[in-house]
């Protein structure tokens, strides 16, 4: 990242940055851009005057390089997280939907939804919606080799095509499925994951905020992934104690294919429990540090 330095003649401008290999990362900041509307935007460029203010969704060095310059900066992690101590120009947030207890101190965002809520009539495909942020080696490497060409291929034969999309390890994800017909391969920070999704007939994901709240937010069938990693272990846990996910580790289990139908899956969410604009109220957040800075 170039150094900012500051500079008196500020714009009416927010930086919005994100960990673009990490999953939930990304589709959070694309969130809650969504509602940012035509708000000018600031560059991390050293010839650039300050921001106004930013919304850091889990880059810690950049936060304290902008609150160090006086930037007033939301920073929203993705992952559970102690509250930090309290520090001028700074606001913590978690991404984290409301019905799903927070093992953390930081205040939660409530669930992140897709500004568009519509799937398409016509579905046709899988969305495999693969993350290996933070996954050890072994296990990816392991992943890729045995289970994830024969997801593709199962989904290819039973919803008639299959887009991968991953967060990193683009390469090694490519090389296991690229001789497989049907299948698509993207990266997450490179394709629209949402509108793909409303044309997905089934989403097989792993364990991440990121697709819980696009299943929940339109109330569509998830599959989980294998969990791979402890922090995936940990979310599909908590997640499975509330809403019936089935796992994918078994392709040839007819119940991958054949998911709980939306009120057996998410009827027990009901909107009292989160009202699905968590998005919308980062979103009002950030406009607050640009008209009031901490």
């Amino acid at each position: 990242m170039a150094v900012l330095t500051p500079d008196a003649g500020r714009q009416p401008a927010v930086l919005l940055t994100c960990r673009d290999e990490q999953l939930d990362s990304l589709l959070a900041l694309r969130r809650v851009t969504a509602h940012l509307g035509d708000l000018p935007r600031a560059v991390l460029a050293s010839h650039e005057p300050l921001p106004r203010a930013a919304l850091v969704c889990d880059e810690e060095a950049t936060t304290a390089r902008l609150t160090a310059l006086g930037v007033p900066v939301l920073h929203l992690a993705s992952a559970p997280a102690a509250a930090p101590a309290p520090t001028e120009r700074l606001l913590h947030r978690a991404h984290w939907p409301g019905w799903l207890e927070h093992p953390g101190g930081l205040r939660p965002t409530g669930l992140l939804a897709p500004a568009r809520l519509a799937r398409r009539r016509n579905r046709r495909g899988t969305l495999l919606l693969l993350s290996l942020w933070q996954v050890p080696q072994p296990a990816a490497e392991a992943f890729n080799g045995d289970q994830l060409p024969f997801l593709a291929r199962e989904s290819v034969r039973r919803t008639g095509a299959c887009q991968l999309v991953c967060d990193t390890g683009l390469d090694q994800v490519r090389a296991a499925v690229s001789h497989l017909p049907g299948v698509t391969v993207g990266r997450a920070a490179e394709v629209d994951v949402d509108a793909l999704h409303a044309g997905a007939e089934l989403l097989l994901a792993s364990p991440t905020l990121a697709a819980v709240a696009l299943a929940q937010a339109r109330r569509a069938p998830l599959v989980f992934l294998p969990a791979l990693g402890a922090a995936q272990h940990d979310l599909a846990e908590r997640i499975t104690r509330h809403v019936p996910v089935p796992s994918a580790a078994d392709p040839a289990d007819p119940a991958v294919w054949q998911p709980p139908g939306p009120d057996a899956q998410w009827g027990a969410i009901g909107p009292e429990l989160d009202d699905l604009r968590g998005a919308q109220g980062v979103a009002r957040a950030v406009r607050q540090l640009l008209l009031a800075p901490l």
